[in-house]
């Protein structure tokens, strides 16, 4: 089955392979089943071809995959044009959402520490 695309897996509860499409998580996917009396536990490959009509019909509501993505590039480049701070995090590659950063997210920052000698070669010994 695909949806948007995306081959959805076969062998995974349909409640988690509906999430294998960009936009639909755990609770939309449950949403769109519950709406359509499908069982949650049921796998992709057991539905008929009805279900699965009826599963796109229902998908098609909602806003996913490229729509999505272009919507929240377009967002962040929006915060970027008017230099508002989450613009200005989003620029120098930095947390946005108020995360701490004097001890974290060093590998972003370019400063990541390794162990003492794991750049080392081990010299022989004669």
């Amino acid at each position: 089955m695909r949806i948007a695309g995306i081959t959805i897996p076969e062998k995974k509860r349909l409640e988690v392979a509906l999430t294998a499409v960009y936009g639909i998580g755990r609770p939309k996917a449950k949403e769109i089943l519950n709406k359509l009396d499908i069982d949650l536990g049921k796998r992709a490959e057991e539905l008929t071809a009805d279900e699965e009509k009826e599963i796109k019909k229902e998908i098609e509501v909602f806003k996913i995959e490229g729509d999505l993505r272009r919507d929240t590039q377009l967002n962040i480049k929006r915060l970027k044009d008017i230099k508002c701070y989450r613009g200005t995090r989003h620029l120098k590659h930095l947390p946005v959402r108020g995360q701490r950063t004097k001890t974290n997210n060093r590998t972003v920052r370019g400063n990541a520490r390794r162990t003492m000698g794991s750049g080392r070669r081990k010299t022989e010994k004669t």
